[in-house]
């Protein structure tokens, strides 16, 4: 009976990714498959699946979870904090429901199909868009937007992912499959670029600038350290230049504006951000946090108070947006304990995945979107982490000859 769940299993744990952009319309199912993992999860585990996880990464990331569940009982916000504190026992559950699977291909090829099904979806939806409209913008339109499966931030981490995920598998050697992958990579390449996903775009340039620092040729390393060099120092000019008056838009008091300032996320979040640092420099040092709610008012405040443009402190109070900081909230909601273990957790997975390109490349994906993100108010973002956890925290995840050559 044993061996007939096991074999079940990674069956159960595939359909679950598979699923996961179309949450919206089978939203009971990702639930009820969770659910099955759960139950069938004591009957398939067997002493040696342990010795799959990197035991000091998981322990520094359970820790970041109870300390966040004990802070929020300490301080009496457990009912408003819980929400978040449940998304990321998510993501580190999926990594330890991971642990009984043997193949984990089965894993990287739900990643795949679901991203390409996701594609489809929305290609499907923007061409019978582009029938009925007479003008559209691709990327910046609304209507393009809204056709997209899911928001455009994490269709593009599932892009990235399924590139990484294809780039993994493809064999040094000649194979039939190889073809497929190479397929996969143009397809999510272009996807990525048609949906105009900056932030996406940006971390897929970060991952081949990564790939070069591990070729065997020097002149590759060399010219990926000045390109890195460059691009830091490119951001840090752009940073030190912003202007204090972007807040404003131009006519201001118009309850109409165009849809690509609603869409520039680089004014979005430096917005946020000032507002973030602002609560920050005002609350002094924080020990215990805010907490969810608190952090939020004081956001709220921030923009009321600090946007001149009716049109835009209107916006941002309607949406109530977040700091779009993982750290940034972790230090604002939690205190800086819970900083210091997210960080320390990052660090460690780090010395730990030196050698490997794909885990590497997966970190700097999660680093990527942690900056930039709150994924865990997410349930989509919960369960996209909890992929990258189980490439971070198994040291068996898609063996194959790169791993081995990597290593």
């Amino acid at each position: 009976m044993k061996v007939l769940l096991r074999a079940i299993y990674p069956y159960i744990y595939m359909l679950l990714f598979l699923t996961i952009p179309f949450d919206t319309y089978v939203r009971a199912l990702p639930n009820i498959l969770l659910i099955a993992l759960l139950a069938l999860f004591p009957f398939v585990l067997v002493r040696k699946d342990l010795l799959k996880i990197r035991k000091g990464p998981a322990v520094v990331f359970l820790l970041f979870l109870l300390y966040l569940f004990l802070n929020s009982l300490f301080f009496d916000r457990i009912v408003e904090d819980i929400v978040v504190i449940k998304k990321i026992a998510l993501a580190f559950g999926l990594a330890i429901l991971y642990i009984p699977v043997e193949d984990s291909r089965k894993i990287g090829m739900a990643i795949i199909f679901s991203s390409l099904a996701a594609i489809v979806f929305s290609v499907v939806k923007i061409i019978v868009i582009i029938n009925i409209s007479e003008d559209i913008a691709l990327g910046y339109s609304r209507e393009v937007i809204e056709a997209l499966l899911v928001d455009r931030l994490y269709l593009g981490l599932l892009s990235i992912l399924s590139i990484l995920v294809s780039v993994r598998s493809i064999s040094k050697e000649y194979h039939p499959n190889n073809q497929y992958h190479l397929i996969n990579i143009i397809v999510n390449i272009l996807f990525v670029f048609l949906m105009v996903s900056k932030i996406a775009i940006i971390i897929l340039a970060a991952v081949f600038v990564l790939r070069m620092l591990y070729s065997k040729y020097k002149l590759a390393k060399i010219l990926a350290v000045a390109v890195s060099g460059i691009c830091v120092a490119v951001l840090v000019f752009a940073y030190s230049n912003l202007k204090q008056d972007d807040y404003a838009v131009e006519g201001g008091d118009r309850m109409e504006n165009s849809f690509l300032q609603n869409t520039v996320t680089w004014e979005l979040r430096t917005t946020v951000w000032r507002c973030a640092t602002e609560v920050i420099e005002s609350e002094g040092l924080l020990l215990e946090g805010l907490g969810i709610k608190r952090t939020k008012e004081s956001l709220l405040a921030c923009y009321d108070e600090t946007i001149e443009s009716n049109w835009k402190r209107n916006r941002y109070m309607a949406m109530e947006y977040n700091s779009h900081n993982q750290f940034l909230d972790s230090y604002l909601s939690f205190g800086l304990f819970a900083l210091l273990l997210l960080v320390g957790f990052l660090v460690l997975t780090f010395i730990k995945n030196t050698k490997h390109y794909f885990s590497m490349s997966v970190l700097v994906v999660m680093l990527g979107y942690l900056m930039v993100e709150n994924v865990f108010y997410r349930q989509i973002g919960a369960y996209y982490v909890g992929f990258m956890l189980i490439v971070l925290l198994s040291s068996n995840f898609i063996n194959g000859n790169n791993e081995e050559k990597e290593g």
